[in-house]
């Protein structure tokens, strides 16, 4: 049995690899938890030229780097070289800031000298997605290997040419072998991972529902989890909002990486004050994205990463409208090859829709009507999720008053949702627990140590 690498805008099987053997998995581990003995003991400024290095070797290639995210999942190829970039400028970061976030903290008690040190936890495996094939990974890569941890990335089985060639990365960057390592598994092989001795900590990127299955595996072994499981993002629109604006960055935030990101804005509420000038001004803006050939620069919205996963979201879409939902445009799958669908407008959107309650993977956009800004609040904090928000407004104060009410774990202001490494990132409720990116994140894979000398 092979794993196919198959391009979503076409039909084609680009690749077939062989799965990683039990043997081969066997010593991937033996070799990784070795390698954690004597990478923990290199210094940081060492870790950080090696990190940089990888970082010069990602923009060195990435022309190639996104062509292949592009033919595997189908992002639009300005946004894979995009992503290129980041994960680049990612390793910079960590490998600037690592060493002052994990410095050793003096506290005051009664003993001569007590302090806090970070010490790294060993062997961390990553379970990850295909949405940002690249990103995701650096994401979580930088600041583990620069705290002094060890990886190893099941990558998702629909990316096996990202993920060799990540892990080519490392290895070319000059990390030791078995710092970093990529296993081709299926996912019914990570429960026997997590319950390996030799595996410290597990970090998911992913459905709520895969989290909540890796949260139980990992609580059963008692072992330390960091799980970010998507979202159903709010993008509320206020009264005194520039309505131009917001709906400019309406379409954006709903169709980066063809719809398909956990920070993508999937539920529009508007204030009913504007609702009428915003939904215009959206129709208008999603009607003016380019769908098509995923390689072609001018390209907005590419296919879908596969035909099941393109499927399932025409069910949202049928589900909604058949709920009473009004379809404004899109919804219809295409003829022809690939996984298309088009950018989508529901409005009249309310609870019991999928539209509403469900995260909706791809460029389907809910608008919501609100009375006023305190029901506004109301339907964003009415979701099981709560990764991010955005708020458009012209009132700095009343932005911040509202930002305090929402629940999620990121709010942005007259700006799209998106990851930073200099700000933590993560969520709450069944967007998952944890942070990644800053100190936060670089913090959640160490043992936070006292030390107390009398």
């Amino acid at each position: 049995m092979s794993i196919e690498s198959v391009n979503p805008a076409t039909g084609e099987v680009l690749e077939r690899f062989t799965p990683t053997s039990a043997a081969e998995l066997e010593r991937k581990l033996a070799t990784a938890r070795a390698a954690f003995g004597s990478w923990r003991a290199v210094p940081f400024a060492a870790r950080a030229g090696r990190l940089r290095e990888a970082a010069r070797l990602l923009r060195a290639g990435k022309a190639e780097h996104a062509r292949t995210m592009t033919l595997e999942m189908g992002k639009p190829i300005a946004q894979a070289e995009a992503e290129v970039d980041k994960c680049a400028w990612g390793c910079e970061y960590f490998a600037e800031h690592a060493e002052g976030y994990l410095a050793p903290e003096p506290r005051e008690t009664d003993a001569s000298r007590s302090y806090v040190r970070f010490d790294p936890l060993g062997l961390v495996l990553a379970v990850m997605p295909w949405n940002f094939p690249y990103w995701q990974v650096f994401r979580f890569a930088a600041p583990a290997l620069m705290a002094g941890n060890v990886a190893v990335l099941k990558h998702a089985s629909n990316v096996p040419r990202c993920a060799l060639t990540i892990e080519a990365i490392f290895r070319e960057a000059g990390f030791p072998s078995g710092v970093f390592s990529t296993a081709l598994i299926e996912s019914r092989a990570v429960p026997d991972l997590i319950a390996d001795a030799r595996v410290a900590a597990v970090t998911l990127t992913g459905s709520d529902r895969a989290g909540s299955t890796v949260a139980a595996q990992a609580g059963r072994e008692i072992k330390k989890t960091v799980l970010e499981l998507g979202g159903s993002d709010p993008f509320l629109v206020l009264g005194d909002a520039d309505v131009d604006r917001a709906a400019q960055a309406a379409a954006a935030a709903r169709l980066v990486n063809s719809g398909q990101s956990c920070t993508a804005a999937k539920r529009f509420i508007v204030v009913e004050a504007v609702a009428r000038q915003f939904l215009a001004r959206f129709e208008d803006e999603l009607r003016s994205r380019r769908v098509g050939d995923p390689m072609v620069r001018e390209t907005d919205v590419g296919p879908q990463a596969r035909i099941d996963l393109r499927d399932a979201l025409h069910r949202q879409v049928e589900e909604s409208v058949r709920l009473g939902a009004k379809l404004l445009l899109g919804g219809e799958i295409p003829p022809g090859k690939g996984a298309f669908y088009p950018p989508t407008l529901l409005a009249a959107v309310h609870r019991g829709m999928p539209a509403f309650d469900e995260e909706t993977f791809g460029p389907v956009a809910a608008v919501i009507t609100a009375q006023d800004e305190d029901e506004a609040i109301r339907l964003a904090n009415d979701s099981s999720f709560g990764l991010g928000a955005s708020i458009w407004t012209c009132d700095r104060a009343r932005a911040e008053r509202r930002a305090a009410q929402i629940e999620a774990g990121m709010v942005f202001v007259n700006g799209i949702v998106r990851s930073d490494p200099r700000i933590p990132f993560g969520g709450i409720k069944r967007s998952g627990y944890g942070r990644e990116l800053s100190e936060y994140g670089i913090r959640e894979f160490v043992n936070i140590k006292t030390v107390w000398i009398a």
